[in-house]
């Protein structure tokens, strides 16, 4: 019998809702190989039937699915019982439950968090902002940002600004490579913007930058990676953030959802100051 398990990933949209729960369920368990199988936009009972013998022909399957429309999920169900392919529903029992605490029927709309809303439109333009406005290109209008990140080459400023710009947020990341690195209304201004530092252990960024370099095949001085410069680097930044207050995330350890996690409550106290 095969070690490995055969998750099936079944979805009436685009399946990222599902993959980001699988994964954070897979996390829990330690040791354990999977292999995922994604089925987006599976909206007929002829989809579900084609994927389940496919599953039935495997070892170990399960199926994990988020389908709205309640026919189909409970063809689904019946479906895996009948195969006795175990079958769980991600977002079924939590329709319901809150159908009951808001005294409101569900609208069992697949996409319906996809709307072409207000919201949509502005988390668009937030991505399209930040895009322009990476690495420090564009700063004439920094004043335009929601959110700036300052931080020396390597601490994650661009991946964190496109995951804050999918958050609607608009966001400039600022290399700072010496104290004319920055724009001189923040020099100038320094609490009239949400100016967020990010910094790393001098150890953990040579060794990204030689990774970097050695996979890219880059000619960069050699500087770029020694430590010792790299660690006046960071003393530099972290000296720089502490004489304008600006407050500092170490990145060193931390993924990049979770670097933006703590700069939106960061920007979420900062506007709590700025309103209050």
């Amino acid at each position: 019998m095969s070690n490995t398990y055969q998750i099936f990933l079944i979805s009436d949209s685009t399946g990222e809702t599902l993959e980001r729960i699988f994964l954070s369920l897979k996390a829990q368990f330690k040791n354990i190989e999977c292999k995922v199988n994604s089925y987006s936009f599976t909206r007929t009972e002829n989809q579900i039937l084609k994927i389940l013998d496919l599953a039935v022909k495997e070892e170990n399957s399960i199926i994990l699915y988020t389908i709205v429309d309640n026919n189909l999920a409970k063809f689904l169900a019946n479906s895996c019982n009948e195969k006795k392919i175990p079958c769980f529903g991600v977002l079924g029992s939590l329709i319901l439950s809150f159908s009951k605490l808001f005294n409101q029927e569900a609208s069992h709309e697949p996409s319906g968090q996809y709307a072409l809303n207000e919201e949509y439109y502005n988390r668009i333009e937030a991505i399209q902002f930040t895009m322009n406005h990476d690495d420090g290109n564009l700063l004439n209008d920094v004043e335009k940002s929601d959110i700036i990140l300052l931080g020396v080459s390597r601490t994650s400023k661009t991946p964190t600004s496109i995951y804050l710009a999918n958050k609607g947020y608009k966001t400039t990341n600022i290399p700072l490579v010496n104290h004319n690195s920055l724009p001189d209304n923040l020099k100038k201004n320094p609490d009239a913007f949400c100016v967020i530092g990010l910094t790393s252990e001098a150890e953990r960024l040579a060794d990204i930058r030689k990774n970097r370099i050695n996979s890219l095949k880059e000619t960069k001085s050699q500087d770029y990676t020694n430590l010792e410069i790299i660690r006046k680097e960071v003393d530099d930044a972290k000296a720089t953030f502490k004489k304008y207050k600006w407050p500092t995330i170490d990145v060193t350890r931390k993924s990049v959802e979770e670097t933006a996690a703590s700069v939106i409550k960061i920007h979420e106290i900062y506007l709590s100051k700025k309103n209050g």
